[in-house]
C-alpha cells in the first residue's frame, strides 16, 4: 500500500494560503484536502464543505469535548479544528492529505502524529500583507492590525517548519510546493517501505 503522508502548511492571514493550496490541489489531485471545521463567519463565494465546515461555537465546543479534532486552537475570536477521523482514515488507507492550519494547530500535530512535513508560506513582506489584508475589504482596520499583530509572532515560529515558501509569485509558490510534496515521496524510507511491503505481498 502506498504511504499515507501529510503535510501542514501555515502562513500569516493575508500571504494568500488559499489561492496556493488551491493551485496545488489541482497539479496533484491524489492529495486530499482536510477541510477545517471552523466558527467564523463565511466569507462571500465561501462554500461549505468545500473551503470550511461551518458550525457554531456550541457545536464546536461539543465536538472538541468529544475529542473529535486532531488539533484545534482559537484565532481571532474563533474557533478552528481538524478533524481526527479524516485525518486518521487517510492515512490509514495510504492516502496524502494537505491540512490548513496555523503554527498553534501545527504544534499540535507535531505532537501527536511526528511524521508530517510543514511548510510555512511567507508574504514577501509585513508592507505587502498590509496592503493585501486592506485590499480585501472584508475586515475593519481593528481586524486588519490585530492580524499583522499575529503574523509577526506567526512568523517568529518559522523554525518549526521542515520548509518555507514565499509567495511573490503565485503560480512559482504552487510550483515549490508541489515540488516538495514530489520530493518527499522519494524519501528513502518511504520508498524502501512501499518496495519491500510489494515484495512480502
Amino acid at each position: 500500500m502506498k504511504d499515507g503522508g501529510f503535510y501542514i502548511i501555515s502562513a500569516p492571514s493575508g500571504a494568500g494560503k488559499t489561492t496556493v493550496l488551491k493551485g496545488v490541489m489541482r497539479e496533484l489531485p491524489d492529495v486530499a484536502f482536510s477541510v477545517s471545521y471552523t466558527t467564523r463567519a463565511r466569507r462571500q463565494g465561501e462554500k461549505e464543505g468545500v473551503d470550511y465546515h461551518f458550525i457554531s461555537r456550541d457545536e464546536f465546543q461539543t465536538m472538541a469535548q468529544k475529542g473529535a479534532f486532531a488539533e484545534w486552537t482559537e484565532v481571532h475570536g474563533n474557533y478552528y479544528g481538524t478533524s481526527k477521523a479524516f485525518l486518521d482514515g487517510c492515512l490509514a488507507r495510504g492516502v496524502e492529505v494537505i491540512l490548513d492550519i496555523d503554527t498553534q494547530g501545527a504544534e499540535q500535530i507535531h505532537e501527536k502524529y511526528p511524521r508530517g512535513v510543514s511548510i510555512f508560506i511567507l508574504p514577501p513582506g509585513l508592507a505587502d500583507l498590509k496592503e493585501r489584508l486592506t485590499q480585501r475589504g472584508s475586515e475593519s482596520q481593528e481586524m486588519i492590525d490585530l492580524r499583522l499583530r499575529n503574523a509577526a509572532r506567526e512568523i517568529e515560529r518559522i523554525d518549526q517548519y521542515d520548509y518555507v515558501v514565499v509567495n511573490e509569485d503565485i503560480e512559482e509558490a504552487v510550483e515549490r510546493i508541489k515540488s516538495i510534496i514530489v520530493a518527499e515521496r522519494c524519501r528513502r524510507e518511504r520508498v524502501v517501505g512501499q518496495f519491500r511491503g510489494r515484495v512480502r505481498s
